[in-house]
Formats: C-alpha cells, structure tokens, sequence
C-alpha cells in the first residue's frame, strides 16, 4: 500500500509537470492608489498553486496558466486585500491591480472553510475570521483567548492546558471535543494531542454550526482552522519578545526562505512561553501553576511544477507545568480567597506532543487533487500524585506515572480529496475519502491516603489501580456540489457517511502501599460500532457582489464511545453510549457597504440535538462515564459589525446570544433518576460580545500611534447540569497603547484592567478556577 501511495503521487507530479508546459504567461503591476509600485506584495490564483511577490516595481509575472477563469487574490502589509475575478487566454494584457490603505477599506478575506478557497462573505453559512494582524492586536495567545470574539463561543479551562469549547450551547463535555479544531489542514483528533498556543499564524477560521458533511465527527458545534504562515519565493521573517506580570515571558522568532527558488522552501518558527503562576498554595507558601513550554514550527515544501507541490509540516509541543489544576474546592472558595489554594500533593505535568503532515496537492485544469497523512503523539503524564481532593489532607491523590506504555496517545489520519478546478463557474465540487487509526492506552491510579477515616473508608493507604486500553478507527465517504442555478442564486447539497469502530480493554486491580495486591476487574473488553450520515443543504441569493442571503440546514453528530473502568462497581465498565445527533438551521445576509469600509454580518440559528452525551464524573478516580440521557434545544443570534468609516478609527463589534436548555434531561443520582429537564447546557454564556476601538495616528509615512480599547461581557453561565455552579455576568476590560513602524512595534498592554475575579472553568462537583487576574506587559515585535 505504502508503495502504491508513493507511485500515484509521483505519477500527478509527472502529470502535473507535463500540463504546467500547456498554458500562457500572465503578468501585472501593484501599486497603491497613489499609483506607486508595491513591492512585496503576495499575489495568488485561488484554488491553485500559482502563488508569488511583486519584485521592486511592483511587477508580477505566472508562467505557463492553464486557459480559463480564476480568482486573483492580492495583499500587502498595510493595504486591505482584494479578490477580482479574471479570465487567463491568449494574449493577455498585463493587469493593473490597486490597493487602498487598511485604514480606508476592510480586508476582502479568503478562507479554506468548504476546503476550497473562496470569499468569507460568499460562504453561506457564519464564519469569523481573524487575520495575522487581528491576532496581535486581540492579543490572541491560546485558542481560549478567542471567547467572545467569535459570537456565542466560550472556551476555558482548568489549568492543565486543556481547553473546552462550546460553540451556540454545543459544549465539550468530554475528551471528544464538540467543536473540532484544525491547524493546517490536520484534525486535532481530541483533547490529548491538542495544541493551544497560537504564533506565527497567517489566519484563524472559525466556523460556526455543525460541518459534519466536509468535516465529519465532533464538529457539531462548528470547526476552528487555524493555518499558519508558510514559506514563499521571498525571505520574510520575524522576532518577537514579551514581558508581562508574574514573571510572564513569550519570546518568538522565525524565517521562511527559498533554498531553491521556485523550488524548494524552507520555514522554521519557534515559541518560547513562560510565567511564574497565578497560584499560591498556602500548604507549603510556594508557587503552584508555575509553567513553562515550547512549541516549534517547521515547513519544508517542495514546488515540483506550477500544479503539483509536497508540503511536510511538523510541530512540536513540550508543556512544564509545576502545579496542573490550581483548583479551588468550590466557587464560593474561589472568590473569597482568589488565587489561594492548600494541595498536600502537588507535583510536575509532562506534556509532549508531536503533530507530523505530508500534504500532496496538485491543481489541473480537470480536477484538484489533495492528499494530506498526518500522524499525532501525545505523551502525558504527573511526576508524582496530584492532589484529588484539592485539600492540605492526606485523602485522595491521582498516579498516573506508570511508564512509557502507558498514557501515550497515538493517532493516524488520511485524507484524499478531489475537487472542481479553480476555473470552475457553474458547477463546483468535492469528494473525498478519510480515515484514522487511534490507540490510547492509559493507565491511573487512585491513593487512598491516611485522611479517609471520616469518608467512611474501611481502610486507609491503598491504590485502586484502572488500565484502560482503546483502539478505534474509522472511515468516511463525503461530497459536496454548488451549483450555479441562476447567475444570483446557488444551491449546495453535501453528504459524508462515517463509520467507526471502537474496541477497549480494561483491567482493575487493588493494591496496598505494603505490596499486596488483588484483582477487582478481570482483564475483558468490548466493541461497539457507530454509523452516521450527514446531510447538507444550503440556499445562497447574491444580491450583488457585497451582499448575499443564504437559508442553511446542517447535520452535525459526535461520535459514541465506550464508558472507561472506574472503581465504583455501581458504575458497569465498557458501557457503550450512542453518537449524539444536531439538526441545525440558519439564515443570515452578510454585507459590505459604504465601499468596503462597512461590513455588517448576523444571523439566526436553531438546533436540536437528540441522544445528548452526558458525562458523570466518579470522583475521586476522574474517570467520566457517559451515556446517552438527554435532548438539547438551541437557539439564537448573531451579529458581525467591522467599520473604518471614521478615519483613524477601526471599530469592531461582534455579539452572540443562545437559550440553549435541556428539553428532556435524566441523570443518576445516589442510585435513583433525577429530572432536569428545563435546565441551562454547560459552558454557555446566554449573551457575548466584544466591543474593540482602535485609533491609528500617522506620525510619518512609516510611523504610526495606535491606541486601543476593549471591552468584553459575558452572561451568566453554569458549569454542571444541575446548574447550581454558576458564574453571574461579568466585564473585562484591555488596552493597549504603542508606536508601530515599517520594521519595528512597541506596544504597552493591559489586560483585566479592572482586576475582575471570575470563575473560568468549574466541575460538576464545585471544584473552580479563575480567569486571569489583572496583568500588564510590553511587547517589542521586528519584522523583515
């Protein structure tokens, strides 16, 4: 097999390079309103690998441009990006291209949601995007900084690095995420060979409403792509440095360059991230979250003609962190004595991940053809017991250091998608074949400390042992057809069918800390397979070029699973619960108005889900048993405002709300069902929004001053069915204020200036973390 894959890719490079010699040359000039040439400029023909800069006159020439019609995307830093639709044939006359200052015209975005690339306002369904630049100036560091910018969307977490996001009142309730997340082009398959940390990123997509037709498993919620910046013809490069309160220092660098021109690329990048804690534990007077890591980008691509290029993508993440779950016994704890905490049991979380892709992508005047394999590790483990009781007593700790066999998560994903040329009008499409491979073997122990008297413990200082070893794949077909019904109107219609196979072993043991052990759980194990189909169908009016209607209904579902062993016999092991189903609908019109400085976006949402996967956690072993046990009904609404009507002003307002409540909801509780039907989803605030102004004062041509403000509400959200955990409302409030150059920014910043203790991320059982306290920093950034 391994063989047959490389021939067919070497027989498209062969292809490609003989269709690349059947086309025209196509040249133009860039320049400013002002007529003056742009040199550096990125121009692209969207949809193919035909991609380069503009040399010192502004000039752009591509060589050897199969006849037909494409989308010519042009962008330079400081000047708003176009998209202007142009037909390549014989004897072309150069084109001329203009590009107006960012301060006088919103950015004409492209993005990758429906895996082709396309006009965000064309897409018929919500989609907020983030460019590099809205990045820095959000201060975007980890994907949970993101809540509230993107409408209806909460992320947090407890500490461990480990975000949980809900999306419009679907919540990740569990270790298979309801929002997927996507970093060039891969699937962040779950939480374990998940990365947070965010640099060097060219853009971020999120997408939002099931995807379950391109995208398949656990995007009930919507997707989050993230694609990072890659190497081109032209060495670019960049070196940043942050210094912040408590100790917080973020230090980034690095270059992308041709090692043969039109050839070969090279792109290195690098993240340093640490800080001192925001934790006192009071047990000992010491520092508990005290953290630091690295993250590393790599890109090496290779051009082997204008229609056939091999990218290899590898990122590495290695996470030290002195003091995983800083959690407060219960939120009423948290708030009286912010950032104190007393654990008997503290200890060291090692966390390494490795992330490796080899995309394959030809584009033809036929067809476009994309192969992406990619392979995820995650090792991660506690040095010695953590405390599971969040108190200085000697009850309940977690052991989860059992050797290099164990707790390392290994995934394997392929994708082959086909896909309608980039000179495609009427009728555009896309298929495609995927699947995975994943084995998780974990192994945690729970200590029975000498504290457990009182619990009703019949003996102190043992460890109930849990093996739990998981082996699933999967497969999926999918498609997805636009067509073209009227030259205003389009209709899309998709369909993916998944199948997957889940197989867990599991295997209990006591042991007492003299040495005996017994058996509690027979080593045995369980399959169960899932089946879902997908369905897609969306409805799109261009009213014109800058406004559009679209009528959407997607289908989105989670996959089922296999409950893991616990030490509560009540508790039955390998307890297989049912795929989670979402049946969504929308409309909304996205707009451009007072040329391009307008941009007004909003929509009405309305989902159903049926078989809701509710979690148990079974303390003290923290281990989650689902099952299937509720319906879920969503609904509500969005809106998207960006403007720089008002020179020196870019305003932003973005605003979500969802009544998300359980339409039918029974849970256990101490051996009997209790209804909570009617109850609040978790992790959902029922209104979010973000208010952001920022002042731009050009000093020079190259020298501007820039100030900024936001402000960030949240409504109130409760973090356990029961919905007795809650976080009332609350602002926070940033700012940041600086000078940025052509080479060189210099920016104060100001985050939680109001100092507001609230609470991020809660369990079910009251255990609670804080947001973070207020902070200040500089950053100093260089590009070239």
């Amino acid at each position: 097999m391994k063989h047959l894959y490389l021939f067919f890719l070497f027989m498209l490079a062969a292809f490609g390079v003989a269709s690349a010699q059947n086309g025209t040359n196509f040249t133009g000039t860039v320049t400013t309103t002002a007529s003056a040439p742009l040199s550096g400029a990125t121009v692209s023909l969207l949809n193919t690998n035909y991609a380069t800069t503009t040399n010192q006159q502004g000039s752009f020439t591509f060589k050897n441009v199969p006849v037909g019609s494409y989308t010519l995307h042009v962008s330079s830093v400081a000047y708003a990006a176009i998209s202007k639709n142009i037909t390549i044939g014989a004897g072309n006359q150069p084109i001329s291209i203009q590009l107006s200052e960012e301060s006088s015209r919103l950015d004409e975005v492209v993005v990758t949601a429906q895996k082709r690339e396309e006009s965000a306002q064309q897409v018929p369904f919500s989609i907020s995007t983030l460019s590099a630049k809205q990045v820095q100036e959000y201060k975007i560091w980890n994907l949970k900084d993101i809540t509230a910018i993107v409408p209806n969307l909460y992320s947090a977490g407890p500490g461990d690095d480990r975000n949980v996001t809900g999306l419009r009142g679907v919540a990740t309730t569990s270790y298979d995420p309801a929002v997927a997340t996507y970093i060039d082009g891969v699937n962040q398959f779950s939480l374990d060979t998940y990365i947070p940390q965010l640099f060097d990123v060219e853009r971020v997509e999120v997408l939002r409403g099931p995807q379950g037709s391109l995208y398949g498993r656990n995007a009930m919620g919507g997707v989050i792509n993230i694609i990072t910046k890659q190497p081109t013809n032209q060495t670019t490069g960049f070196a940043e440095v942050n210094f912040g309160s408590y100790g917080q220092k973020r230090i980034s660098a690095g270059i992308r360059t041709p090692l043969i021109a039109d050839k070969l690329f090279l792109g290195v990048a690098g993240l340093y991230n640490g800080f001192d804690g925001f934790y006192n534990n009071q047990f000992n007077n010491t520092k508990l979250d005290k953290q630091h890591s690295f993250l590393g980008n790599y890109y090496l691509k290779y051009l082997a003609s204008q229609t056939f290029a091999l990218t290899l993508n590898v990122k590495t993440y290695i996470n030290r962190n002195n003091g995983p779950f800083a959690l407060s016994g219960s939120p009423d704890d948290a708030l009286a004595n912010p950032f104190q905490v007393s654990q008997n049991a503290t200890t060291k979380m090692i966390d390494n991940t490795l992330n490796a892709s080899l995309s394959a992508n030809y584009t033809g005047k036929g067809f476009n053809f994309t192969s992406n394999t990619a392979y995820q590790k995650n090792n991660r483990y506690y040095t010695l017991p953590i405390d599971g009781d969040f108190s200085p007593a000697d009850q309940y700790s977690l052991i989860n250091n059992y050797g290099p066999d164990f707790n390392k998560v290994k995934v394997t994903t392929q994708e082959f998608r086909f896909s309608s040329p980039a000179s495609a009008t009427k009728i555009k499409w896309t298929a495609g074949l995927y699947g995975f491979y994943r084995y998780a073997p974990t192994k945690t122990g729970t200590h029975i400390g000498a504290d457990t008297a009182y619990l009703g413990v019949p003996f102190p200082n043992f460890s109930t042992i849990n093996t739990n070893i998981e082996r699933n794949y999967g497969t999926a077909f999918f498609g997805q057809v636009t067509f073209a019904l009227a030259p205003k109107v389009d209709l899309t219609a998709g369909l993916r069918y998944d199948y997957e196979h889940k197989k867990e072993e599991v295997n209990g043991e006591l042991r007492t800390d003299g040495g005996y052990v017994m058996v509690t759980q027979n080593d045995t194990s369980s399959t169960a397979s899932f089946k879902a189909f997908t369905p897609k169908l969306s409805l799109a009016y261009h009213v014109s070029d800058a406004n559009n209607l679209y009528a959407t209904y997607s289908r989105g579902f989670r996959a089922g699973g296999i409950s893991q062993l616990g030490a509560d016999q009540s508790q039955p092991p390998l307890f297989a619960y049912k795929p989670e189903y979402s049946n969504n609908f929308e409309v909304g019109s996205k707009n451009f108005l007072l040329d391009n400085k307008l941009r007004v976006n909003v929509s009405l949402f309305y989902i159903s889900i049926n078989n809701a996967q509710v979690p148990t956690l079974v303390l003290p072993q923290a281990i989650t048993v689902t099952k299937n046990a509720g319906k879920l009904h969503s609904k509500g609404a969005e809106l998207e405002l960006a403007t720089t009507a008002i020179k020196g002003f870019d305003i932003s307002y973005n605003f979500g709300y969802t009544h998300a409540r359980y339409t039918d909801l029974n849970v256990p509780n101490n051996g009997s069902v209790v209804s909570l039907k009617g109850n609040r989803q978790v992790y959902t605030p029922d209104v979010t929004s973000m208010l952001a102004i920022q002042y731009n004062y050009r000093v020079t041509a190259d020298v501007k001053l820039i100030a900024r403000g936001e402000w960030k509400y949240l409504g109130k959200q409760y973090f356990d069915l029961g919905n007795n955990v809650e976080q009332k409302s609350y602002s926070l409030f940033n700012a940041r204020l600086g000078v940025s150059t052509r080479k060189f920014d210099l920016f104060a910043w100001g985050s939680n200036l109001s100092n507001k203790h609230y609470i991020d991320y809660a369990y079910d059982f009251g255990a609670s973390h804080l947001g973070n306290p207020r902070m200040y920093g500089v950053t100093l950034r260089t590009n070239f």
